[in-house]
């Protein structure tokens, strides 16, 4: 098996042999300075701590519990501020696609698309992101087994993109629960893609407290720990200042005051490891 580096930016390179990248922010873009202020804040940790970032957030969360829930700006406003993180920050940036028309148009912005969970056997939605040419983060669905995403990668590769990751983010586990299997890191990396292992969404509880998403919060330190201890080529971590007034996914996201030392908790194993 070969081993695949995938380049991100102009600064970042993922594969599963070298060391680990954060991929980290809010799960929703709240406002322009938020965002900013959040992006400057993890950069500089990272920076530190000498771990390659990419910021992430999302202009629209389309998948949200309840139909009240807030969504986020929106794609142009989105854009336009994850453009402005991007430049002013000279950070790379991710975030999510949900339709074909989205694609083409967040290629113009970000370094790296995501296609949800919820979408990843979307043969359109793939196709789209594909033919952009950038780099694809494929996160697997709730519902697949980790071998079904050979199917996901071939999808992607037969429109001539081989640019792509895939992320665990646990599986459906009876209701409002989901388990992570880290036998899937392992058979995901035989793909030779680079892994990502997403551990915040793995401890989210979906639909757990009725109109909205619960979380156990408490557990993204072990999972993230056991992840990297496999060997795993990024951690995907949503991140808030204030996680109990985030207006998306607060219960499973990692409390900025607490990122630095987690992450040189996170750092000393991948340094053993790899």
């Amino acid at each position: 098996m070969r081993i695949k580096r995938i380049r991100i930016g102009k600064n970042v390179t993922l594969a599963n042999n070298k060391p680990f990248t954060v991929i980290a922010g809010p799960c929703v873009i709240e406002s322009e300075k938020h965002a900013l202020t959040l992006a400057a804040s993890l950069k500089k940790i990272t920076s530190e701590l000498k771990i390659s970032f990419i910021f992430k957030a999302s202009y629209d969360k389309a998948n949200r519990s309840s139909f009240s829930s807030f969504r986020g700006p929106g794609v142009e406003e989105g854009l336009k501020i994850l453009g402005r993180i991007r430049e002013q920050l000279k950070v790379p940036v991710i975030t999510d696609v949900h339709n074909e028309s989205q694609a083409h148009i967040a290629a113009e912005v970000v370094d790296f698309l995501q296609i949800p969970a919820f979408l990843s056997r979307q043969t359109d939605l793939i196709k789209a992101c594909a033919l952009t040419g950038k780099p694809i983060n494929i996160k697997k669905g709730q519902f697949l087994a980790p071998e079904d995403m050979t199917n996901v990668i071939k999808k992607a590769e037969s429109f001539g993109n081989n640019k792509l990751t895939l992320t665990e983010r646990g599986a459906s586990f009876g209701y409002h629960n989901l388990i992570v299997d880290f036998r899937g890191l392992e058979i995901m990396k035989k793909t030779g893609y680079p892994v990502v292992f997403d551990a915040t969404h793995s401890v989210q509880l979906p639909g757990g407290r009725g109109i909205f998403s619960g979380g156990n919060r408490e557990f993204v330190f072990p999972l993230a720990k056991a992840a990297v201890a496999v060997g795993i080529a990024a951690l995907f971590l949503e991140v808030h200042d204030n996680p109990d007034k985030a207006l998306s996914d607060g219960a499973n996201s990692l409390e900025l005051k607490n990122f630095k030392q987690f992450l040189k908790h996170i750092k000393a194993i991948d340094k053993v490891v790899k």
